[in-house]
């Protein structure tokens, strides 16, 4: 957990960093865009479905409730079904789901139709399209996977800017059934990115007898479980999960009740509204930012070190800008948040893909997608901060108990890798050093005997590894016993 892990894909493919991982990377983006924005976007038409169907607002925040569970809580079963059918046709039904289920609930005659169209059907497209993107990402891009992370999450407040003043003019051009239908047809762009995911071709037989010239014999391969559950015998995994559940209680917090707490001290609409606008432009520039700052030599082997920075700079923001009293206050915080929010968004699955490789990422994510699912429903959208809130009516303790929930869990995964891995880690370098020393020794004895034997064949290159001629000294030294018996 201390340091990036070597993706340990197939043989001989390796991430091109560039190229059509680039086309990946704009569908990656769009993908992220519509997966965080649109739970957001969909409230605008909150104060209409009220009206429609006569029901509180409780009722009507059960839809964007239902669409983070279907995000979330739906991980295990997006992990399944990329490892059984791949990113790219699991990515094109995804982007059909969550086109129709909005297109039905244009003509939904209840807000239970809403819950079912809208919440399952189109989150758990969402789902499908969100997490393979990310695998996908990450089969791409290796030395510039920080930067491509970054990239790809600055697709959340840039869609977020966008998505939100569309829906307004939306309902009040065509209404919440004519907003619904024609968010629906821009969702089907997600079978356009999903086409996209191009897999990685093999490379040809030769081109592989070359690269794995470093293996000594070939081990075979276990075939692949649809979802592996055997990350959790990684301690890396299962302090960052944990940590992440604990984050994400206060995570989303503040951008949910931040125009709140400034109508609660007076201000007009427009000017509460434009603080999430403030938040929303910092963090558009601050995710790509972290990217780069992940991406250093000296900073990526400490990635988690970061993330966990990343976390207490945000907690240490909810805390002093609980305190905030006039405008000018919350503006301050707007922009501190959104820096260490940004910081959070770029690093959480960068260091997950750290942490567990490209073979086990596609389960892992999943994984924790589902723990971080029922946090988020505990969240802002279920009773945690809402009973609070209810039993104070100040919004300083919500963002309080918000930056406490966010720098504990920064504690939780700073403290576990450094008490916990760090040792691990030590021994598997002293281990590696061992096993370099032997074939060092190895490869000079074998540069002896050749010398005072038989010469070398000199069509050998100076890059090819010096294990091969262990083997072929070994055979030598065979032969005469074979011969004599």
């Amino acid at each position: 957990m201390g340091g990036a892990v070597l993706d340990d894909g197939p043989p001989g493919v390796k991430a091109p960093d560039g190229g059509w991982g680039w086309a990946v990377l704009a569908g990656c983006f769009v993908i992220t865009g519509f997966s965080y924005a649109f739970p957001k976007a969909v409230s605008i038409f909150f104060k209409d479905l009220i009206q429609e169907f006569e029901v509180g607002y409780s009722a009507t925040a059960w839809i964007s409730s239902i669409l983070l569970a279907m995000l979330y809580g739906t991980g295990p079963l997006c992990s399944v079904l990329v490892n059984r059918f791949g990113c790219r046709p699991v990515m094109m039904v995804g982007g059909v789901f969550a086109s129709v289920g909005m297109i039905l609930a244009s003509f939904a005659k209840s807000i239970t139709h809403i819950y079912l169209c809208t919440g399952v059907i189109t989150g758990l497209g969402l789902a499908m399209n969100f997490q393979p993107s990310l695998i996908m990402l990450n089969c791409y891009f290796s030395e510039k996977r920080p930067l491509a992370n970054g990239l790809a999450a600055a697709g959340s407040p840039v869609a977020l800017c966008c998505l939100s003043p569309l829906g307004q003019s939306l309902q009040n051009q065509y209404g919440w059934r004519g907003g619904f239908l024609i968010l629906g047809g821009m969702l089907f762009n997600c079978c356009a990115c999903g086409a996209l995911m191009r897999p990685l071709s093999t490379p040809t037989k030769s081109q592989m007898l070359e690269e794995n010239t470093l293996l000594a014999a070939d081990k075979p391969k276990a075939k692949k479980k649809l979802l592996d559950f055997s990350v959790f015998k990684d301690r890396g995994f299962v302090i960052y999960a944990i940590a992440a559940s604990v984050m994400v209680l206060g995570l989303f917090v503040p951008p949910v009740f931040v125009v709140s707490y400034a109508k609660g001290l007076g201000y007009k609409d427009t000017n509460s509204a434009l603080l999430l606008s403030i938040l929303g432009f910092v963090d558009m520039f601050a995710r790509p930012a972290s990217g780069l700052v992940a991406g250093m030599k000296r900073v990526r082997p400490r990635s988690v070190y970061l993330f966990s920075f990343a976390m207490i700079f945000n907690g240490c923001t909810d805390i002093i800008g609980s305190q905030a009293k006039n405008y000018a206050g919350l503006v301050v915080f707007c922009i501190f948040f959104g820096i260490s929010y940004g910081m959070v968004g770029a690093l959480q699955f960068e260091v997950l893909m750290a942490i567990v490789g490209k073979e086990k990422f596609s389960s892992a994510i999943g994984l924790v997608l589902l723990m971080e699912a029922v946090a988020v429903l505990v969240g802002p959208p279920g009773a945690g901060q809402s009973r609070l809130l209810d039993a104070t009516h100040q919004y300083m303790y919500v963002f309080l108990l918000a930056g406490c929930e966010v720098t504990v869990s920064a504690f939780v995964i700073a403290t576990g890798n450094f008490l916990c891995i760090r040792r691990e880690d030590g021994q598997a370098k002293i281990e590696m050093a061992v096993s370099a020393a032997e074939l060092e020794g190895l490869n000079q004895a074998a540069d002896e005997e050749h010398d005072g034997g038989k010469k070398e064949q000199t069509g050998k290159e100076n890059g090819k590894v010096r294990v091969v001629k262990v083997q072929e000294d070994m055979t030598v030294t065979e032969a005469p016993e074979d011969t004599g018996n």
